[in-house]
């Protein structure tokens, strides 16, 4: 029943915006390049046909650990404009450095979300990832829209009326996301993820999000752990009392699964977080990505 509302809303939300007049096929007038996968599909649905949009990560890769290889620095020497998250989500601001050191305009999307806070590695920080509630990413379309009319401001209406249109149909998912988490009783929106990285999406529609101690996103799930931290991981999860947890899709499944396996619960999927998924696959774009996930985590908890 879920996947075939899922079917029914994707053909409601699909964006289509009239392409950009007086523009030879293929012609690309402006060049962002954007940290994450989830800033480069916002970019690249605002942007249009005028738009070339490149991503520094490729589908999978974590923001937290990135390193930075040259290709990086010329591909931004090329760009109009450089777009990253912020809040640190790209490890030791190589986004911000990367604009900086090519002295190019640096737009951050979280500019203007309130944010919540997390423990990364012992340090409370604003929390990155707050793109994983619509209402936020609501923000970060907002906040591209002025950084490409600063570029193209002869185009202003045009990116004005796609970012409203595009607003519209995250608000629709928005309401979606409300009714199928309504089928969850409250009392077993408990969502227990491997770094919590969920911690906006669980504030906007009414769940806890929590990550298991001796798990974080700077630490390897894999053959890092030791026995003491696995133990304590172990103990952790046990204590929420919940059947199931999550992880992300880059995380080692099958150390997870013992995990979850001495913890007593099941592995209920792998939700996008980070990254989307790559071309081709149900969560290629912001939509897919968020409708993947909820999916999984009403299937998991109900």
């Amino acid at each position: 029943m879920i996947r075939r509302k899922l079917l029914l809303l994707i053909a409601a939300t699909a964006i289509v915006v009239p392409a950009a007049s007086g523009q030879e096929d293929g012609e690309k007038h402006f060049r962002a390049v954007c940290s994450t996968t989830q800033v480069a599909d916002f970019t690249r649905e605002i942007g249009g046909d005028r738009w070339q949009v490149d991503c520094v990560l490729a589908p999978g890769q974590d923001p937290h650990t990135y390193e930075l290889k040259p290709s990086d620095s010329r591909l931004v020497a090329e760009a109009d404009i450089c777009i990253q998250n912020g809040w640190h989500l790209e490890g030791h601001d190589w986004m911000l450095n990367l604009a900086k050191d090519a002295n190019k305009p640096l737009v951050t999307c979280v500019t203007g979300v309130k944010a919540l806070d997390f423990d990364e590695d012992g340090t409370i920080v604003e929390d990155p990832h707050a793109w994983l509630s619509p209402i936020n990413a609501a923000i970060y379309v907002r906040n591209i829209t002025e950084g490409l009319k600063k570029i193209d401001p002869d185009n202003s209406g045009e990116y004005d009326a796609r970012a409203d249109y595009y607003v519209t149909q995250l608000r629709s998912l928005h309401s979606w996301i409300q009714k199928e988490v309504n089928s969850i009783p409250r009392a077993k929106r408990i969502l227990i993820s491997h770094h919590d990285a969920f911690q906006y999406f669980a504030s906007t529609y009414g769940f806890q999000s929590a990550a298991p101690a001796g798990w974080s996103t700077g630490a390897e799930v894999g053959a890092g752990i030791t026995p003491q931290r696995r133990a304590k991981v172990v103990e952790s999860i046990r204590s929420y009392k919940v059947k199931a947890i999550f992880v992300e899709t880059a995380t080692n499944p099958e150390v997870v699964r013992q995990i979850a396996k001495d913890a007593g619960v099941k592995v209920a999927g792998a939700l996008y977080a980070d990254s989307m998924g790559p071309k081709g696959s149900v969560a290629e774009n912001y939509f897919g990505m968020m409708r993947e996930n909820v999916i999984k985590i009403v299937g998991g908890l109900k």
